[in-house]
Parts: C-alpha cells; sequence; structure tokens
C-alpha cells in the first residue's frame, strides 16, 4: 500500500491509494499470410524513404513497451546488415493533417500527414532497441509494391509481383515508453538493410472490429497515402503483420484514484470555504 497526505491549511487528510496496478495489453494481427509484401524502408544514401503502416485500436490509454513486425531481407543478407529501425505512430486523417488534395483517391481512413512527434522511437536516437531473428531463409510473397507509388491517377499498378527472402522477426524494445491515449492509431515501422531493403509482409484481414487496412507512401507521394490493395494492387485489402505490448490501468484502480481525487475536492472546498 502507499500512503499520500493532502495537506489544505492546517488540516491534513490522509488518503490511502494503492500502487497503481496494471493490465497487460497486448495486440496482434497475426502470423503473415504470403500474400504482399511492401517497402519500409529508412532514407539512407541514393533511396527514398518509403513508409508503409497499418492501424490499431486502443480503448484505454496505454503504455506501449514492446513492439515486433516481420518481413523479407535479402537471401544473402546477414540478419546484422539490418542497421537501423525507426517506429512512428499517426493519428487518422484528418487529424494532424491538412485538407484533402486531390493527390490520391481518397484520404478517408488513412494515416494522418504527420507522425505523433512524441511517440516517434528511433534506434540511432538511442530511443529504441532491436533485434533480429530469422523464422524462414526462403519465403515468398505472392505480390509486393516497392517502387510503384504513384499520384492520382496513375495509382494503379496491379503491383510488382513475387518477391523471396529471409523472413525475419524484429523485435523492438521501447527506451522510453510509448503513451498513447485512447484512440485509432496507425503503427509504422521502418528498417534500414544496408545490402537491400526491408518489405513488410501482410497478415490476414479483419483482426478487429474497425480493422482498415494497410496504407503506403514514399517521399514523392508525401503527405498523402495510398492503399496498398484498393488503390495499388487491386488486390486485398491487407493488414500486416505485427505486434504490440504495453499496459493499461486496472479499472478499479482507475476508479479508486477518480474517487479519491473526488474526496480531496471535498476537503478541499470544506475548508478553503
Amino acid at each position: 500500500m502507499r500512503f499520500r497526505i493532502f495537506a489544505v491549511l492546517t488540516v491534513a487528510a490522509l488518503l490511502t491509494i494503492p500502487a497503481a496496478a496494471n493490465n497487460v495489453f497486448f495486440f496482434t494481427t497475426g502470423n503473415p499470410d504470403g500474400q504482399m509484401a511492401t517497402l519500409s524502408r529508412v532514407a539512407s544514401t541514393g533511396k527514398i524513404q518509403t513508409e508503409t503502416a497499418d492501424d490499431f485500436i486502443l480503448s484505454h490509454s496505454t503504455t506501449l513497451t514492446q513492439a515486433t513486425f516481420i518481413g523479407l531481407i535479402p537471401t544473402e543478407a546477414p540478419l546484422s546488415s539490418v542497421s537501423q529501425v525507426e517506429i512512428e505512430f499517426y493519428h487518422v486523417f484528418p487529424k494532424d493533417s491538412g485538407p484533402f488534395d486531390n493527390r490520391v483517391t481518397t484520404r478517408t481512413n488513412s494515416p494522418a500527414d504527420v507522425e505523433i512527434a512524441s511517440a516517434t522511437r528511433d534506434s540511432a536516437a538511442g530511443t529504441l532497441t532491436y533485434t533480429v531473428s530469422l523464422l524462414n531463409p526462403n519465403f515468398t510473397a505472392a505480390n509486393s509494391v516497392v517502387n510503384g507509388i504513384n499520384t492520382f491517377p496513375n495509382q494503379f499498378t496491379g503491383g510488382e509481383g513475387a518477391v523471396t527472402g529471409q523472413e525475419v522477426l524484429i523485435s523492438v524494445n521501447f527506451n522510453t515508453p510509448v503513451g498513447l491515449s485512447a484512440d485509432h492509431y496507425f503503427f509504422r515501422p521502418e528498417a534500414l538493410v544496408d545490402s537491400g531493403d526491408f518489405l513488410w509482409l501482410s497478415a490476414p484481414k479483419g483482426q478487429f472490429t474497425g480493422d482498415l487496412q494497410s496504407w503506403m507512401r514514399n517521399d514523392d507521394l508525401a503527405p498523402d497515402w495510398s492503399r496498398i490493395g484498393t488503390d495499388i494492387t487491386g488486390q486485398g485489402p491487407f493488414d500486416a503483420s505485427f505486434s504490440l505490448t504495453g499496459a493499461t490501468p486496472e479499472p478499479s484502480t482507475l476508479a479508486l484514484l477518480g474517487g479519491g481525487l473526488t474526496a480531496l475536492g471535498y476537503l478541499r472546498r470544506k475548508f478553503l470555504a
């Protein structure tokens, strides 16, 4: 038990509040389905930034401490060639966004124009650490999107065909946990591969009520996004394979804290009157 003493003028009220209890939060879209692989790459020399994002919903304020995502790296690339990982979170458009500019078919249910700055974590900045694990040395996705990310009316390409590589799991620890309020968000991981590119693998669609679909953009399309399935390939729609782990407060803890604060307000009114 943790005790806090609140003094109001010369009168002290002792409120007993238990140490904050938490529920473990875990969300996953499941394992890759082999249908789609899309580039999600940190900008580097000669290569523009390319982003893929997929959505999730928080019903309570949540502190995220870990994440995983699964994708492909080139067949001959060592696991150590993954040299940087960056994670961003986005609200759903139109939050954090300008007006619709007609450069894509729609922005309804897309990620916002800009990320939630306070939630960005980057291994280059020391705000996250990561490990790379081999799941399958020879995994094939039936279709891919790497370069074919275009403005309207040329958004449809059908994709760039099947791609084979090493299936890897990238596990992330947030050195600075990410705090998000209850809302609908997009998760956007990127990986820099020194000897090639990282392609994020799709997962089966429809993981939860309100599930949207994965979207994609590069620096040429930004701040807009296109739907990987509906706009670019005419397939899907797709989710992407990832998980998030963290904690949410116990409902009973929230209720007790709320009652404690109400009692404190009463005492303040009584003795300050």
